[in-house]
This record gives C-alpha cells, sequence and structure tokens, in this order.
C-alpha cells in the first residue's frame, strides 16, 4: 500500500523534494505569471454623416433621401389593366359595356389614362369617355389625381376638368371619387367603391358599386340634379392566371330624379336587371 502511494505521488510530482534533495532530479521552475492583454485604444469615433462638416447639412439629407428612394424602389413601372369588358344580357336591350386604365411613373408621380364607356349591341356606342390624368401620392395607399375628361358617344362632347383620389381604404375597399367640372361650368361628381373577396386562389367575388351625381339640371346630357344614377353588381371571376381572369355576374341599375325623368321622355328604361359574361385582364 505504501509503495502505491509513492508511485502516486511520484506521478503526480515528477520531482518530488527528496528526490531533488539527493540530486536524482531537477524541479521544474515556476512558470511566471501571465500579463494580461493589451488593451486597444478607443476607437475613433467621427460624425455620422461627415459631409454635413463640410457641405450643406439640409441640402446632405435630401441627397441621402433620394438616393435611398432610388435604391428601394425608385424605378419607372407602368401598367395596362382591363378591368371590365363585359357583355350584358337584358330583357330587349343587350349591350356591351367596357373600363380600362393605364399608367406609367414612379412611386410617387404617374402618368394614368382611363377610358370606360357602355352601349347596346344594336345601337351602338351610347356613352364613352377618356381621361388624361397626372397623380401625385399623398398618403401610403391613396393618389391624388388632376386632368382632362373628354366625353364621346351620342350627343353633345363635354370636355371636363377633373380632379379625384384613388386608393385603396381600410379593409381593402378599392375606392375612386372624382368630380368634373365642363367647359360648360357643368359640375358632376362619380364615386366607385369595389372589394375582392377570395373564395380560393383563383376564384374572386368583386362585388362593386357606382353612383354618379350632379350640381345641376342638365337636360342636353339628359342629367338631374342630385343622385342621378347608380349602379350596382357583383362579378365572379375565375384566374387561370394573374393577367387573364374570364367572369360571370349579375347587376343592376337605376336612375333617379329629373335623370329618371329625361329618359322617360325619350322612351327610353330607367333601371334593371342585367347577366354579365366578360373579361379582366392586365399586362
Amino acid at each position: 500500500m505504501i509503495g502505491l502511494l509513492a508511485l502516486a505521488a511520484s506521478a503526480a510530482d515528477p520531482c518530488p523534494p527528496e528526490h531533488a534533495a539527493m540530486g536524482h532530479c531537477t524541479p521544474a521552475k515556476e512558470a511566471p505569471a501571465s500579463a494580461p492583454p493589451p488593451v486597444s485604444p478607443p476607437p475613433v469615433v467621427g460624425p455620422e454623416n461627415a459631409a454635413d462638416t463640410v457641405f450643406d447639412p439640409a441640402l446632405m439629407a435630401e441627397k441621402r433621401q433620394s438616393a435611398l428612394i432610388g435604391e428601394h424602389g425608385g424605378m419607372q413601372t407602368s401598367r395596362v389593366l382591363i378591368d371590365r369588358l363585359e357583355y350584358r344580357a337584358a330583357q330587349g336591350r343587350d349591350g356591351f359595356a367596357w373600363e380600362g386604365d393605364a399608367w406609367t411613373g414612379g412611386d410617387y408621380d404617374k402618368l394614368w389614362l382611363k377610358t370606360e364607356g357602355e352601349g347596346l349591341t344594336r345601337g351602338g356606342v351610347e356613352t364613352a369617355e377618356v381621361q388624361a390624368l397626372w397623380s401625385r401620392a399623398i398618403r401610403p395607399f391613396f393618389d391624388l389625381q388632376l386632368g382632362v375628361r373628354q366625353d364621346l358617344g351620342r350627343g353633345p362632347d363635354r370636355t371636363y376638368l377633373a380632379a379625384g383620389i384613388q386608393g385603396l381604404a381600410p379593409y381593402l375597399f378599392e375606392i375612386d371619387a372624382a368630380a368634373f367640372l365642363s367647359t360648360k361650368g357643368d359640375l358632376t361628381a362619380r364615386v366607385q367603391a369595389e372589394y375582392d373577396q377570395r373564395i380560393t386562389q383563383r376564384l374572386i367575388a368583386q362585388p362593386r358599386v357606382e353612383f354618379d351625381l350632379a350640381a345641376q339640371d342638365v337636360p342636353e346630357l339628359g342629367l338631374g340634379s342630385g343622385l342621378s344614377s347608380a349602379e350596382l353588381g357583383i362579378r365572379l371571376r375565375y384566374q387561370f392566371v394573374p393577367e387573364f381572369a374570364p367572369y360571370v355576374g349579375l347587376g343592376y341599375e337605376r336612375r333617379f330624379g329629373d335623370t329618371a325623368r329625361f329618359s322617360r321622355s325619350q322612351g327610353e328604361d330607367v333601371g334593371g336587371w342585367h347577366l354579365l359574361v366578360g373579361l379582366r385582364a392586365w399586362f
């Protein structure tokens, strides 16, 4: 047992004092204490934007913002949308309608072209219009639009100054509201709203409403003051791809007040239901 203890001690200390005293070994020298690591000098901290110390800080801030916009989406883009190209089946008055737009520009400023109209399959185009608008982003989801509108189709042509807003309201309602002042002094307005309710990733139901208003009677155009007409509808479209979506639907339109009276005097209906078959596409 004593031998085992001695062997363990020698293993723990390769040169115990008794061996060193007899000259059998030389004890190892103690390692010097390790020095602490050198302390690096603190880094030199300059101004956050060094150019501000040489040039006008306000100018530099403007340049940095424009560079940031350019690097994060400040490119020019464009789109052409055929929102509605449809056949309307109504009792004794089958017709057609279209609505579309095209725009080009950046995040803040765009040039818009809009067109819409309707007619009868046996009577040709009844109403048509074209708008050319400058659009400026005033909120993250809303644009202010200013421009001109030209009416075509039957009746006297009219040119209007157009002003309105267009954008995405809370709960994803698409809103387009505009007022129009004609060269004859006639003031009218239009409000459109629609909503895309996804049933599946491809099948979409789109309820839509449109109201037309006038500030005064315009007999030559068949318009009465106040709420002149309203149109309600729902369209069920299927997106084979996002750029190509045929649809079917049901719509109802009605004229009110003096507008209805003008229509009756011309032997026209003041409203009714119609079935819809159409196409929505964009490029």
